[in-house]
């Protein structure tokens, strides 16, 4: 699956985009000013989304890379 078909997935699972994601990560203490804090592991994002989305792992890790800033809205 692209990484646009994860975002697509995610945006009809969950009824949130992006930017959601980045607010949520905000509010949840994960990110700082929009970036990804030190502590915060992967495991922790993916945590979050299974217990509080139902995200598969692939889904989570695809909204992981977001917050990291290894893809954004526009990767392939």
């Amino acid at each position: 699956m692209s990484f646009q078909g994860y975002l697509k997935t995610i945006k009809e699972k969950t009824g949130k985009g992006p930017a959601d994601f980045r607010q949520l990560a905000e509010g949840k203490g994960f990110t700082k000013d929009g970036e990804l804090k030190a502590e915060t592991k992967a495991g922790d994002i993916t945590n979050w989304l299974k217990n509080d989305f139902e995200l598969g792992h692939g889904h989570a890790m695809a909204i992981y890379a977001l917050l990291k800033g290894i893809k954004n809205e526009d990767s392939e």
